[in-house]
């Protein structure tokens, strides 16, 4: 084995020694320092001094105990996380998630990821994440601010404007980041609107923010097929998920003329051969808050499938936009051998390492989550821009901006990849091109 991979195959196996039991961590990491062998060769600066290393080291890890009572009286145990990653490039940034899954691999998993993706967008943003094993899924909106409350209670010493600035994830919504920030608000006398993104426009939110992660890798998937001549126009499309990201996925891909003939949660798969009514899909989940089964209910010319995958279904472009580890080998196959000729990671390391191997074997056009779902963060940092200048930004304008940025993050993908010698591998462009950005400005740092 040559010098370098042998270099990176010791930080790896240090890694999982001293985070015994991340495995979502562990599969993180490797999925990003397998690809890096080119950077230590052109920089050895950076092997010199342990970027690599240092980089796959929170700078700091937080656990707490989130008490809180229920509507019937009785007091519930939380357990609340946030990791501070990489603060090189600027405040930690990154989304708070409820959800019974979260412990703190997923947490690190998360902001590990997170590091990359605010670098590739060129913000000066670092990188973190947090949330709780709180299931904010069967809870009255009373629960949820008790809940929220508690949670902020111990947070808001952690967290700030230029520190490290929260957002929203899975389970966290508008509903959540309302009563997150009335608590900062109340307990530290401070209107600090940075402090939080993915408010409500009406008290300091941006417009496009709750559209932009699924916009941005509709925008990212275009950009994609324009680079081999393509476009969206007329594809056949599926997208997993039915939440804020692929609900705004959807919306983005009819825009552009697509067809989306399925959809899913994750109890089941909606089919609907003539197209899905993307109305009834934001009614059912945005307000009703109801399962993806009752489509059928409205358009009973679709059909469900319990169980279900959306990856069964043949389509030329698939987004998956639901979560983690969601589309292995068996489904890579699958999308391949149905003629699928794009994939677009709305969600967070959604394709496992064996499915990607596949999609970039198969000379299929493959975003990677943190390049192609970077638009939320992106939007994030205009949300916090917006705030700093006391400033209120239009829609269009918001949206234009976003647009530029992932079409932006598209254009150093691409070109770091044909810098390498991997012209049209965009895991490699991503990885590399966010690494150089983190690992220069912790060289301008010095060791700290």
């Amino acid at each position: 084995m040559p010098e370098i991979e042998a270099r990176i195959q010791s930080i790896f196996e240090q890694v999982v020694q001293r985070n015994p039991g991340e495995s979502e961590f562990h599969q993180a990491v490797k999925e990003v320092i397998d690809t890096l062998g080119p950077a230590l060769r052109h920089h050895p600066e950076y092997a010199d001094q342990k970027i690599i290393t240092r980089i796959c080291e929170p700078e700091r890890q937080i656990i707490f105990r989130v008490p809180w009572q229920d509507d019937r009286g009785e007091v519930q145990i939380n357990r609340g996380f946030r990791v501070g990653f990489n603060s090189a490039l600027g405040p930690y940034k990154g989304g708070l998630r409820f959800h019974p899954s979260v412990y703190l691999g997923i947490i690190k998993f998360l902001g590990f990821e997170q590091v990359f993706k605010n670098a590739i967008t060129g913000m000066p943003l670092g990188g973190g994440k947090g949330g709780s094993d709180f299931d904010p899924k069967g809870k009255s909106d009373a629960e949820v601010m008790r809940f929220c409350q508690s949670f902020m209670t111990e947070l808001y010493r952690h967290i700030g404007e230029i520190t490290d600035v929260p957002a929203g994830d899975i389970g966290v919504g508008g509903r959540e980041i309302g009563y997150l920030f009335g608590q900062y608000k109340r307990i530290t006398n401070r209107y600090e609107s940075g402090v939080l993104t993915g408010k409500s426009p009406k008290w300091g939110g941006a417009l496009v923010r709750r559209e932009a992660t699924g916009y941005g890798t509709v925008y990212f998937a275009e950009e994609m097929l324009k680079a081999r001549g393509d476009s969206l126009e007329g594809k056949v499309c599926v997208v997993s998920g039915s939440g804020n990201v692929a609900i705004y996925a959807i919306e983005k891909l009819q825009m552009l003329g697509a067809k989306i003939v399925a959809c899913s949660d994750s109890n089941g798969v909606i089919y609907h051969a003539n197209g899905i009514h993307l109305d009834t899909v934001k009614q059912l989940k945005e307000v009703q808050r109801r399962r993806i089964r009752n489509y059928i209910d409205e358009h009973p010319d679709a059909q469900y499938i319990e169980g279900g995958q959306v990856w069964d279904i043949p389509c030329q472009v698939a987004l998956p936009c639901a979560t983690q580890n969601e589309l292995d080998a068996e489904a890579a196959r699958t999308l391949v051998a149905n003629g699928c000729i794009a994939v677009a990671e709305g969600a967070n390391m959604p394709t496992t390492p064996s499915g990607v191997k596949i999609f970039l074997e198969s000379n299929l056009a493959y975003g990677p989550g943190k390049a192609a779902n970077a638009g939320g963060v992106a939007t994030s940092a205009l949300e916090m821009q917006q705030n700093a200048s006391r400033d209120n930004w239009t829609f269009e304008h918001t949206e234009q901006r976003l647009h530029e940025i992932m079409t932006s993050i598209h254009q150093d993908c691409y070109e770091t990849a044909a810098e390498f010698g991997s012209p049209g591998n965009y895991v490699i462009g991503a990885n590399i091109a966010a690494f150089r950005h983190v690992a220069e400005a912790m060289l301008a740092f010095g060791v700290i």
